[in-house]
């Protein structure tokens, strides 16, 4: 059947998939005009002549960003991070947002537990506290001192709890009835109707073990252990170039501070460019449609 279309539909839909067009053009045009630049010569990208295409096009700035050891190394510390972080965060994330989601007479002061989640969301610790903590329980200076601390998101919590109060109750009822567990009805009936959600939450949790760069510098010691985002910062933003050989430094000679910079920012985005397509189609609702059948 095809549906009548008025001439100020037809306007406003192409007035939409315009703006919508331009939208994506300007999120698009940075990360093309940051490539450009980490592929321009130094006195191009200086100069400011390189817009959406490379100037005397070269490969020195990422070969000075990934030609030392301490880069492959700072880059397994991060791994390390996503593959312990990511789990953990999401295991928490999801046992908190299920059990806070029921309302039962088993679970009176459901209520507080809340609030007293969302007050850590407005009020924090401090860094000193937090170091001393980090200090005294003995994670200062391994993997788990970036991990344990930022275990619970409660922002994370909040969106998978308010999804799980969102899903039917008719649906949650019968697997009950059928004598299920909460453990059964939590991995069998309520992850597999959330998967959105969770896709969503798992995403924005690897961006932050990415991008996260704080903690390496004031929980690590050693430079060795800094995850990848701390080590860039050492060595570009404060220009610390003390651990670099004579290689390194004439390979710096070759490259400016905008064209590394430029390196830098691409390299850090790149995993998550390759991760999001494959994340995205699970943004979308109306998997839990269907599921309850009248």
């Amino acid at each position: 059947m095809v549906r009548y279309k008025s001439s100020s539909r037809r306007l406003f839909e192409i007035g939409n998939y315009a703006v919508l067009a331009l939208i994506s053009v300007l999120c698009f045009f940075p990360i093309v005009h940051i490539l450009a630049i980490s592929f321009s010569s130094s006195s191009a990208a200086t100069a400011g002549k390189v817009g959406l295409w490379p100037v005397g096009f070269n490969m020195k700035s990422y070969s000075f960003v990934i030609s030392q050891p301490a880069f492959l190394k700072s880059l397994g510390v991060t791994l390390q991070r996503l593959l312990l972080g990511v789990p953990i965060n999401m295991l928490l994330g999801v046992l908190a947002a299920y059990s806070l989601s029921k309302e039962t007479k088993d679970f009176r002061f459901r209520t507080v537990y809340v609030w007293l989640f969302v007050l850590t969301m407005l009020f924090g610790g401090g860094l000193i506290p937090t170091y001393m903590i980090v200090m005294k329980t003995g994670l200062l200076d391994s993997i788990w001192g970036l991990v344990i601390p930022s275990a619970v998101n409660v922002f994370n919590v909040v969106l998978i709890l308010n999804f799980f109060r969102g899903l039917p109750k008719e649906l949650l009822e019968a697997s009950f009835m059928d004598g299920a567990n909460h453990w059964k009805t939590l991995m069998r009936i309520v992850i597999p109707v959330s998967l959105p959600v969770l896709a969503t939450v798992t995403l924005f949790t690897v961006v932050f073990h990415w991008n996260e760069w704080f903690s390496g510098l004031i929980y690590m010691n050693s430079p060795q252990k800094y995850p990848l985002q701390s080590y860039m910062q050492t060595v570009i933003v404060n220009k610390d170039f003390t651990r670099l050989s004579v290689a390194n430094l004439t390979l710096l000679a070759e490259v400016s501070d905008r064209t590394v910079k430029a390196a830098q920012i691409f390299l850090g985005t790149l995993p998550i460019l390759l991760v999001y397509p494959f994340i995205q189609r699970y943004f979308m609702g109306g998997i839990v449609m269907g599921s309850v059948k009248e």
